[in-house]
């Protein structure tokens, strides 16, 4: 949580770490190249963004040869770059869409998906807030629809405060958005578009923090952040209202609204060495690092089951039709295409 403290005011959309360079580990260095560090290149979600920023400060301890640069273009905007070849890595809070596979196809693309942690997006609100309990997903998708009519508090529920309703979160771009609304209204990006939008989640974090009358939703490391400055509100899925924790995103009992979230590899660029050595050290030390900066991490087996998939640089998504359904990701990456 440290950590998260330290970037809560580092929002340059590319971050460059490292020493420039150090003779022993220039690796993957051809002819002129030989004075000039060595770049691994990630951009995408900003969700993700301090699990990678964590692991790229780590590696690049170990590494001081390798200079890494992690960008915040939202999962979508992500995707476009990863998939014209400008970025080796995408970080990315929902699994890719059929039409970014298509792109990176189109673009001689392919890629090796890997989950790296738990996530259980949070609704929040003013911690002046003091007659929200709890929402239902049918609560959500009232406020949150096409064409939603909700502009007051007592519109949700009649005896709630007849007072403005003030929306903030992701952009479009952003795969929070994509997962948020597919799982409260049915679709992908079908929501309302009278929101305050943006995909730097701190300013979602300082927009809800400032205004009593704010309701919102982000990645839980960001609420984990700033619980003196937000409500989370327990959302009821079916089974009664359940608050956002590390124990309810890891068993699933926070629904509809936990999730994985990802890493893209290009497989191109991982027959670069420094690449390689990125992938695997991250997987190695995501436990503690995705902990350390406030998510959840996955059980140790599917971090073995990840890296023994990169190892093998089997390509494409584990989330195609017909796989997901009913399956964990140790079954999901157990799976032999």
């Amino acid at each position: 949580m440290k950590r998260m403290r330290q970037w809560a005011n580092m929002r340059e959309f590319i971050v460059a770490i490292g020493l420039l360079y150090a003779p022993f580990f220039l690796i993957g260095c051809a002819g002129g190249e030989g004075n000039r560090p060595t770049t691994v290149r990630v951009d995408g979600s900003s969700t993700v963004f301090p699990i990678t920023e964590a692991v790229a400060e780590e590696f690049q301890k170990k590494h001081p040869g390798i200079r890494v640069t992690v960008g915040i273009s939202g999962t979508g905007g992500g995707f476009k770059k990863f998939s014209a070849g400008e970025t080796d890595l995408n970080d990315a809070s929902r699994p890719i869409k059929s039409k970014e596979v298509s792109m990176a196809s189109e673009n001689g693309i392919e890629f090796v998906e890997l989950p790296v942690a738990f996530d259980g997006i949070s609704v929040l609100v003013n911690p002046g807030n003091e007659f929200v309990d709890s929402l239902t997903v049918d609560e959500l998708r009232k406020i949150w629809q096409p064409g939603s009519t909700v502009k007051k508090w007592s519109d949700v529920r009649a005896d709630w405060v007849d007072r403005a309703l003030n929306l903030y979160g992701p952009g479009t771009d952003s795969g929070t958005f994509d997962y948020f609304t597919e799982a409260i209204n049915g679709k992908s990006q079908a929501c309302r578009a009278d929101f305050t939008a943006s995909e730097d989640d701190n300013v979602l974090v300082q927009g809800i923090a400032g205004d009593p009358n704010a309701l919102g939703f982000f990645g839980y490391a960001y609420y984990g952040e700033n619980r003196s400055r937000l409500k989370a509100v327990p959302i009821d899925g079916g089974k009664g209202p359940v608050a956002p924790s590390e124990q309810t995103i890891n068993d699933g009992s926070y629904e509809p609204l936990s999730r994985p979230i990802f890493i893209y590899v290009g497989k191109k660029a991982s027959e670069r060495p420094e690449v390689a050595a990125f992938v695997r050290f991250y997987l190695e030390n995501a436990p503690t690092l995705v902990a350390e900066v406030g998510y959840v991490p996955l059980p140790d087996r599917v971090y073995q089951l990840a890296l023994e998939r990169f190892e093998q640089r089997a390509t494409g998504s584990l989330f195609a039709s017909g796989h997901r359904v009913g399956m964990s990701l140790e079954d999901l990456l157990s799976v032999k295409e």
